[in-house]
């Protein structure tokens, strides 16, 4: 399969099977999925960080557990707009996921969405311990959800159209 701009992406995909959204951080990548409608992420796990090999068959474990049509993976786009080593290294993660599995990629820019989310669980009064557990999966969930609010916004002019 192939990676894709989002707006292209549901044309591929399997109807009725989740989306994974990632983000990919230095020592862990957070994970969120999608229910089957595309419509709600939901915080789903954090993986620690190890050599490629073994990330890569940690995600697709929970690719095949979970019949995952395709990943939105969270691009760390700098806030002029331009792309730096962390998008490099991103893509280039990508690339090397497609030499080991048949997948649809998508690509989400997840500026922000770290600080968001841990201004959310300030607000929410969550302990630091906590905010440090779940910031990542919670991270790949506010970039999946961008991306799944895409994806309706696009179905529902389609359909206007």
């Amino acid at each position: 399969m192939a990676i894709r701009k989002l707006a292209e992406l549901t044309g591929h995909l399997t109807r009725g099977r989740p989306l994974l959204g990632l983000d990919l951080g230095e020592k862990t990548i957070g994970l969120a999925l999608s229910d089957m409608t595309l419509l709600i992420a939901t915080p789903f796990s954090t993986l620690k960080r190890s050599k490629f090999t073994r990330d890569a068959e940690s995600l697709a474990t929970v690719i095949g557990e979970h019949e995952i049509a395709g990943l939105i993976i969270g691009l760390p786009i700098n806030m002029d707009g331009s792309e730096g080593p962390k998008c490099q290294s991103v893509r280039q993660f990508a690339a090397n996921l497609l030499g080991r599995m048949d997948m649809e990629i998508a690509f989400w820019d997840e500026r922000l969405s770290t600080v968001a989310v841990t201004r959310t669980m300030i607000e929410a009064d969550i302990s630091r311990a906590k905010q440090k557990q779940a910031v990542d999966k919670m991270a790949a969930a506010y970039i999946l959800q961008g991306a799944l609010d895409f994806l309706g916004n696009q179905r529902n002019t389609e359909e206007d159209g």
